[in-house]
């Protein structure tokens, strides 16, 4: 069974920055493909960026492009999620999401249904 347990949450303000950690374990971190999402309680799941399982393929919400930078570390078991530029509309629920499989990543990969787990999140919150 697959576990990822994210970090790296926190309170910052407009403009600042923060670094997310998602710990995974439990299979064979290389064969699966590893998103991030993010959620509020007064909207959907929002996509935010998708990475291959070698990390030479990225993919990113529009909101975040340019901004946000997705990596990982196969030999630490971990994906990262810097965070740059913060705006106040990024509050949310951040929360990794790992898909089995090496696929080539792309806009199918907006959908959480694409995903087979996911962790319990960590807050990001940006003040004004």
């Amino acid at each position: 069974q697959v576990q990822l347990v994210e970090s790296g949450g926190g309170l910052v303000q407009a403009g600042g920055s923060l670094r997310l950690s998602c710990a995974f374990s439990g299979r064979t971190f290389s064969s699966y493909t590893m998103g991030w999402f993010r959620q509020t309680p007064d909207k959907e799941r929002e996509f935010v960026a998708v990475i291959s399982f070698g990390g030479g393929s990225t993919y990113y919400g529009d909101s975040v492009k340019g901004r946000f930078t997705i990596s990982r570390d196969n030999a630490k078991n971990a994906v990262y999620l810097q965070m740059n530029s913060l705006k106040p509309e990024d509050t949310a629920l951040y929360r990794c999401a790992a898909s089995y499989g090496r696929w080539t990543v792309d806009a199918g990969f907006i959908t959480p249904a694409r995903y087979d787990y996911w962790g319990q999140g960590t807050q990001v919150t940006v003040s004004s």
